[in-house]
């Protein structure tokens, strides 16, 4: 049994552990090769990640915020577009848009999914919207049979937030239709216009070090999205557009590279895990599991703590060792910069004040999870 340490939310020790001699020998052969800008490395993982999610093209990039920026401007969002998105998400969701002189549409969520609410979506739709970004939150797929079909009715574009969901794949929902067969089993990334992924360091697939991605079966789009990433250019020093520097590092790509063929395994480990904690939490007082969708790949796995308990449940893990995490403690329309909106969304402000992110990752033991269950529930009860 452990005893008082921190058990962390993450453990990114046991993954360099495990691939300790692929990866110093990838790093080592690109220090040795000395090309860290756009070497070999970075075009192999832009191929076998298109390869792997069943899409035409796969452009790496510096950061997931800078593949949302480069992704809704390669649909041709700027000054004075409207685009929906959720408030339950990471700010980089809705920075994006504004920083292209867009406004962001907050529709509230599924509180059951924390996705955004397809029936909730058509009400926000003006005429000044041209897109919907929706965000597979934790690793969950969003709706996307029935956000396409709205998307499609209205003539909007769909870019896929996928930075917590790296080979989740859709596979429907309760009361989504099924007229799109198409669409099922798909991974994320690969169902709208385009898809946003992030390598954070903790995401499912992640560098060690920023990094970002944008998918898409558009030519004209991927064509585009290469530019802006270049400084707007097709070839260098000749300058189309005003575009930016957003190259995924050589020495990144060597490390996405490695961990690539490890990655359905590891999400399979995660989905374990998730199953494990809702069996040993199931009917515990005070505390709402997640449901286990199929396709969910549990980027976080997240509970709702209830009766207003979640931060003083938070505080006292803390103090037995338990590292543990609120994504996220306030809704994008509560923040300074969004505000002024005047918004009340129910479900995403319940939401906030509820979420609790337990620890989780592909090499944690049962051992190690039954401390974190045992833990959590000794505070439940008192």
């Amino acid at each position: 049994m452990k005893t008082l340490q921190q058990i962390p939310i993450l453990d990114l020790g046991a993954e360099v552990n495990e691939l300790w001699d692929e990866l110093n020998a990838a790093l080592q052969r690109v220090l040795r090769a000395t090309q860290f800008i756009m070497g070999p490395e970075v075009s192999e993982l832009e191929q076998k990640v298109a390869h792997y999610l069943g899409v035409r093209h796969a452009i790496a990039l510096n950061s997931g915020t800078d593949a949302l920026i480069i992704g809704l401007r390669a649909l041709g969002i700027g000054p004075g577009d409207e685009v929906i998105t959720s408030p339950f998400t990471f700010f980089a969701t809705a920075e994006a848009i504004s920083l292209l002189g867009a406004k962001p549409v907050f529709v509230d969520i599924d509180p059951h999914s924390f996705n955004l609410n397809p029936d909730l979506l058509e009400a926000a739709i003006t005429t000044r919207t041209r897109a919907i970004v929706p965000v597979h939150l934790y690793g969950n797929p969003a709706a996307m049979t029935a956000i396409l079909e709205l998307a499609q009715r209205h003539n909007l574009k769909v870019l896929e937030d996928c930075a917590q969901s790296f080979g989740a794949r859709y596979e429907g929902g309760p009361g989504e239709s099924r007229h799109h067969p198409d669409l099922l089993h798909r991974h994320t990334g690969s169902l709208g216009d385009a898809g946003a992924y992030s390598f954070f360091p903790s995401k499912n697939l992640g560098a060690y070090g920023d990094g970002g991605l944008l998918v898409t079966s558009n030519d004209t789009i991927a064509e585009l999205a290469r530019m802006l990433r270049a400084h707007g250019s097709r070839k260098k020093y000749y300058n189309e557009l005003i575009g930016y520097n957003s190259r995924l590092d050589t020495l990144q790509a060597a490390i996405l590279l490695v961990k690539l063929p490890h990655l359905e395994r590891y999400n399979q480990a995660r989905r374990a895990i998730a199953e494990r904690y809702n069996q040993a939490l199931a009917d515990t007082p005070g505390l709402r599991t997640p449901a286990l969708n199929p396709g969910h790949v549990f980027h976080q796995y997240t509970v709702r703590i209830l009766n207003g308990r979640r931060d003083q449940v938070q505080q006292r893990l803390s103090e037995l060792g338990i590292g543990t995490m609120v994504y996220y403690p306030t809704p994008l329309h509560r923040l300074p910069v969004y505000q002024n909106q005047g918004l009340h969304l129910p479900e995403s402000e319940r939401a906030a004040a509820e979420v609790l992110s337990l620890p989780i990752w592909p090499q944690m033991n049962q051992e190690t999870q039954e401390v974190v269950v045992e833990a959590l529930k000794k505070v439940l009860n008192g």
